[in-house]
């Protein structure tokens, strides 16, 4: 037993786990800086969800991933998140705040259950690809498997409203659906789907279509907006995303130093800590420090690939390939709206920006990655 143990903890990936510190390390640095001068708890709060969250990672690696593989409480499991979620529907039990209700009371902490289902759903999904145990998926009922249990906790997220997390359930599905050896002529039916659905918004955008109206919520238009003319009123709707921009070019080659930066210190940033701390660090810090954290995320990365494509096991690579999309959604979504290249959702910035339920749950899906690593068996992609 113990040289079994001492054998998985071999097999535990420590370059993973350095990467996590450093971008924990950054983290702290940004949320410091953009905190000293109003509210510097945030950084002994930020330090103790990160206590926490490594204390939730090592409760993943004390069972055998597999075990989820097994009976069906993976789908109990998927019931709970899907009861959470009409319970934070419900007036007087879900809490709202910026006009989106998604959060719960539980144990006098604030806890979000979206975040939570998106663990539960790349689970839930990675079983699904192995009970289908056709490789690649061609048949119609095997992919509305998929969508029918991908587009319930979708559905009630966007009715929170909250369309950034929505977005990301679909990395999620696009992710795992890939890895599980998704038809390639599916695949380009879906690109094509996107690419019209996307294009179709534009046109009704462009023609102030009364459509428009119908099919988004007014401040989602407003978004589009604020995205495809941020100047148009710098003052209001254009305010956020205009001075982020202002922000990220200030901090040039080497950023104006730690605690330095003129946008955050005078309190231009909004949401500096939260939605918009990357601004917050490339200000202070430059095109090097961003940089560094650009090639955190992008090792990251990698090394959970590496993971699942070592893993041995088709369950395994799935769950990492969830993980993964997440992750590479919301730190291109998150940095992409901070410099105007994407429309702004309010993703937090993982591993980085100030928060419980996000952090919590992006060092659960490393606990999982990691787990996965430590259970690998043969040196491929999927068992026969």
């Amino acid at each position: 037993m113990t040289m079994r143990l001492v054998k998985k903890l071999r097999q535990l990936d420590y370059l993973l786990l350095f990467l996590i510190l450093v971008l924990a390390t950054i983290s702290i640095i940004a949320i410091s800086g953009a905190t000293h001068t109003t509210d510097p708890t945030f950084v002994e709060k930020q330090i103790y969800w990160y206590i926490l969250g490594i204390l939730c990672l090592l409760a993943t690696l004390l069972f055998d991933f597999r075990i989820l593989d097994q009976g069906r409480f993976v789908y109990l499991l998927y019931g709970f998140g899907i009861f959470l979620l009409l319970l934070v529907m419900i007036p007087g039990v879900g809490i709202e705040k910026k006009g989106a209700q998604q959060w719960l009371y539980i144990g006098g902490l604030q806890f979000q259950p979206s975040e939570l289902m998106k663990l539960i759903l790349i689970v839930t999904l990675a079983k699904v690809s192995q009970e289908v145990r056709s490789l690649p998926i061609q048949k119609g009922k095997d992919l509305f498997r998929f969508l029918g249990l991908f587009f319930l906790p979708f559905l009630l997220i966007i009715q929170q409203p909250d369309l950034g997390t929505a977005l990301v359930l679909i990395g999620i599905m696009s992710s795992i659906l890939l890895v599980a050896g998704l038809d390639w002529r599916i695949l380009l039916a879906g690109v094509i789907a996107v690419v019209v659905l996307v294009g179709g918004m534009m046109i009704l955008f462009f023609t102030d279509h009364p459509l428009l109206h119908v099919i988004l919520e007014d401040h989602q238009v407003q978004r589009i907006e604020t995205f495809v003319h941020p100047a148009s009123d710098p003052g209001g709707a254009g305010y956020q995303l205009t001075q982020s921009m202002i922000a990220v070019g200030s901090g040039q080659l080497n950023g104006k130093g730690f605690q330095n930066g003129t946008q955050t210190q005078g309190k231009w940033v909004p949401e500096p800590h939260n939605d918009f701390i990357f601004a917050v660090f490339a200000e202070e810090f430059g095109f090097i420090g961003v940089s560094i954290l650009l090639c955190s995320f992008i090792f990251l990365v990698y090394r959970m690939v590496q993971v699942g494509v070592h893993s041995g096991d088709a369950f395994g690579s799935c769950i990492v390939a969830g993980v993964v999309g997440m992750l590479v959604f919301q730190v291109f979504q998150n940095i992409g709206m901070t410099v105007g290249m994407l429309p702004i959702t309010g993703l937090p910035l993982p591993f980085i920006s100030y928060g419980g339920s996000s952090l919590i749950t992006q060092m659960m899906a490393v606990g999982l990655v990691l787990n996965v690593g430590m259970h690998k068996e043969k040196d491929f992609l999927f068992m026969d």
